[in-house]
């Protein structure tokens, strides 16, 4: 992407709150914060102008994912007979990863003072499934919500998955509960190799600090809603997502800045368990013409 994708941002407003959106920039959100009584609370990571004159998605403070997000082992899968091989999108990393929403520019659709839509139309080539993804970003009154939906528009069943990568703030006390069932333990390369219950330190039940773990799994048994507080802002966010977004996905990497909640469809490779037989792996198959859709709903407060 280049530096001009970064620069084309859409400013949206409502009461204290304000959003700006890069539609160029792989469709990202770039930053969303409540100006009160002269202080920003930033409650997605704001990007960095360097991030934002590269256009560079993993420097914003949310980006979609379609048609599936995290890895595809190797970048290939069988789907009803059918090989598909997938270019290898993020080296040195040796699997697909993320979909193809996130490296490419959106088109603005629609325009409101609290709300943008945009849309990115893919034709058919390696991912040999036409389809159309649509977003919306909206303040409410209260919060925010982003809408992602994904339409097959080509004329064989597709397989399918969407979900948000959104970027938070880490402070050395912010803290993350979510009701969850297991966690994928994975490999040296993320990729899952056996479920089980979540183990101490890494179990959202009980509450993850961020700035204590190193984590990135995938967990299963969401029930939708997680909540992250901040003790050093006197501030938290509940994060309430629909169907089929029931899986999340925790992405504390050590020493940075920041932190992953990812509200996701599907675990990760689920296309690949999918063929082997699973069923439970929230691989989503859609019919010609079919849409699936899904809302994150944020929620902030400040003060108790």
């Amino acid at each position: 992407m280049g530096s001009q994708a970064g620069r084309d941002i859409v400013s949206i407003r409502r009461g204290d709150m304000l959003v700006d959106v890069a539609p160029a920039a792989g469709g990202c959100v770039a930053r969303w914060a409540t100006i009160r009584d002269g202080r920003a609370f930033e409650w997605l990571r704001p990007a960095a102008a360097a991030d934002l004159a590269r256009g560079d998605p993993l420097g914003m403070g949310s980006f979609p994912l379609v048609p599936f997000s995290n890895r595809i082992r190797d970048g290939r899968f069988r789907f009803e007979g059918r090989e598909i091989a997938l270019p290898l999108n993020f080296p040195p990393e040796r699997h697909a990863l993320h979909g193809h929403g996130w490296q490419t520019a959106w088109q603005v659709t629609a325009r409101t003072e609290a709300r943008v839509e945009i849309a990115y139309d893919h034709p058919a080539d390696a991912w040999p499934f036409p389809y159309r993804a649509r977003q919306r970003i909206q303040l409410l009154e209260d919060g925010l919500a982003m809408t992602i939906a994904l339409e097959n528009r080509g004329t064989e069943p597709m397989p399918a998955g969407i979900g948000h990568h959104p970027y938070f703030v880490r402070t050395p006390e912010c803290r993350v509960t979510a009701q969850v069932e297991r966690i994928w333990q994975n490999d040296t390369e993320v990729m899952p190799l056996e479920r089980q219950a979540p183990p101490p330190g890494r179990d959202p039940r009980a509450g993850i600090r961020p700035a204590g773990v190193d984590c990135d799994n995938c967990f299963t048994g969401w029930d939708g809603r997680a909540e992250i507080t901040w003790p050093e802002w006197d501030a938290a966010l509940v994060m309430e997502a629909t169907a089929p977004l029931r899986f999340l996905v925790f992405y504390t990497p050590p020493g940075r800045d920041y932190f992953c909640v990812e509200p996701v469809s599907h675990e990760t490779d689920a296309f690949n368990a999918a063929a082997g037989g699973r069923t439970d792996t929230g691989a989503i198959v859609l019919a010609p013409g079919e849409t699936v859709e899904a809302t994150m709903r944020l929620t902030p407060r400040i003060g108790s």
